[in-house]
């Protein structure tokens, strides 16, 4: 029987860990991880399996419980919640999907965390030659109904090269491009919580498309990539 919902005891046991953070409660709990990680990997497989109806996922990761706290001032060893991504396959399959599970946590969505210089320059210089393009992508009522808008981690006056007054700089802005949708912990046990995360990952799909084009091709439209 396929696996459509989050059990209500995923969401106790990231409620009892957050309550105690220690290597000694989880070490005494451990039996109870496994279980919820486990269904937590069957959850993802048949989600990953509804994906590949819309597009086509290469792999995705369920990240690994415990915490890196060697630059971090926050020690407590272990995370609060699952976290997954899902890869797209190929050079033009740009963007990647992101679902996040645990108390308070609960959302999914996609975008483009970390892009790098090159592939930065490149986005601010199509926001530059057509804004209008990238407006239409973020206006489209699914993606507003679903996500609002877009987020991520923006420069605070204009990156350099263009000005203040730049009628797109609230695109030029960015250094992140994103967009999330917050589920209740309620939702992510009811019984259609696979398929409401399948069609908020489907709403993203134009910006991811829209991306690709604009990350795999120069300035005259021609393909960067045989």
């Amino acid at each position: 029987m396929a696996t459509t919902a989050i059990p209500k005891s995923t969401f106790e046991f990231f409620s009892e860990l957050e309550a105690h953070n220690n290597r000694d409660w989880f070490n005494d709990h451990k039996d109870w991880y496994k279980k919820e990680h486990q269904a937590a990997k069957h959850f993802i497989a048949e989600l990953t399996r509804l994906m590949q109806s819309h597009d086509v996922i290469e792999s995705h990761k369920l990240f690994r419980i415990y915490r890196d706290v060697r630059f971090s001032k926050n020690k407590s060893p272990y995370k609060t919640n699952w976290g997954v991504i899902f890869s797209r396959e190929g050079a033009y399959r740009r963007g990647g999907y992101y679902l996040s599970i645990g108390p308070g946590q609960t959302f999914a969505g996609g975008g483009f965390y970390s892009p790098n210089k090159e592939d930065l320059e490149l986005i601010r210089k199509k926001v530059d030659q057509d804004p209008d393009s990238f407006r239409k992508v973020l206006t489209d009522p699914l993606f507003v109904q679903t996500y609002s808008e877009l987020q991520g981690e923006t420069v605070k006056t204009a990156p350099k090269g263009y000005t203040k007054d730049h009628p797109a700089i609230d695109l030029l802005r960015y250094k992140q491009m994103y967009a999330m949708h917050q589920f209740s912990d309620a939702e992510a046990q009811k019984p259609d919580f696979l398929e409401k995360v399948n069609e908020t990952f489907k709403a993203i799909r134009p910006f991811f498309d829209h991306m690709t084009e604009v990350l795999t091709t120069d300035m005259n439209g021609v393909p960067l990539y045989g």
